[in-house]
């Protein structure tokens, strides 16, 4: 797997919206943040523009995303909010000078689009809070991304949940928002979990559509062969007037519950204030037992 050059002071960070209308004001505190870091912010041309509920038109955002992807100047993109759109041009954003030259893409939620494409390049990418919301998390998920941008050593230790299932593996960190990647499945963009560790979250979801993604990606092999699970925040779920009769967690331990890979819960990611920062396509070992679980990377 390859990883893009790690960043150092005076460096280029471009800020893009490939998916929902965002203005300049909202990215304000990211913006400081990154001053702060002793990385020069970028403005794309997308930050302001508006078409519908999109940061532009689906040309517009092709257009502003492959520009900061062509600049050899700008080292990393970071996508300044999810929502909807980034599947709407994919396939029309030429990576080949990225392939080339590789950057950091950073972002999560509907940007799991956008890890889950170039996973297949082997290029990293960045799963990791936002330009619209990284003000509003913890001190501790801002770190993170400092950490790992810079090169730093990151690793993870928590306290275990009592639905974990113990267990110890290693292989590549893949994943994201599990409705992203429900919904990429038969696409060139949908991933190979065999011998990797999943990474999921999910925002705003009923339990039942919980469980039909979930059987979707067992119906398409993402289970099989994996070596982990790791689940982070499953935000604001709700149900319908007929109870569902699990909650989210339950939901997931019954869908794997033939399978032996380790399984986390509670993990600091997702659509929470402590989002840490996570490489995908790292190499990174998991140990799970009932006292805590702990990530590492190789």
């Amino acid at each position: 797997m390859f990883t893009p050059d790690f960043v150092k002071i005076g460096d280029k960070i471009a800020i893009v919206s490939t998916a929902r209308k965002i203005v300049k004001k909202e990215i304000n505190e990211a913006i400081e943040i990154l001053k702060k870091w002793g990385l020069e912010p970028v403005i794309g041309a997308t930050i302001g523009l508006e078409s519908n509920q999109f940061a532009g038109t689906d040309e517009e955002r092709r257009l502003d995303f492959q520009k900061m992807l062509d600049n050899e100047e700008v080292k990393g993109i970071w996508c300044a909010r999810g929502g909807y759109g980034t599947v709407r041009i994919i396939d029309l954003i030429d990576f080949s000078g990225f392939k080339k030259h590789p950057k950091w893409i950073i972002g999560y939620s509907d940007i799991t689009v956008l890890h889950s494409h170039i996973h297949d390049f082997n290029i990293s990418t960045i799963h990791a809070a936002m330009p619209i919301d990284i003000h509003k998390g913890t001190e501790e998920a801002r770190e993170s991304l400092y950490n790992i941008l810079f090169g730093r050593k990151v690793n993870y230790s928590i306290t275990s949940s009592e639905k974990n299932k113990s267990g110890q593996c290693t292989g590549k960190l893949v994943g994201g928002n599990l409705s992203i990647l429900y919904s990429l499945c038969g696409s060139s963009s949908s991933i190979d979990c065999k011998g990797k560790i999943l990474c999921i979250e999910d925002l705003d979801e009923y339990l039942y559509h919980i469980d039909r993604m979930l059987q979707n990606l067992k119906r398409n092999g993402y289970f099989n062969d994996l070596s982990g699970l790791i689940v982070g925040g499953m935000t604001k779920m709700h149900d319908n007037n007929i109870p569902f009769g699990k909650n989210a967690e339950e939901v997931i331990l019954d869908i794997v519950d033939e399978y032996d890979f380790p399984v986390v819960f509670d993990f600091p990611m997702g659509h929470i204030e402590d989002n840490r920062a996570l490489i995908f396509g790292a190499e990174v070992s998991l140990e799970v037992t009932k006292e805590s679980a702990t990530l590492k990377y190789i």
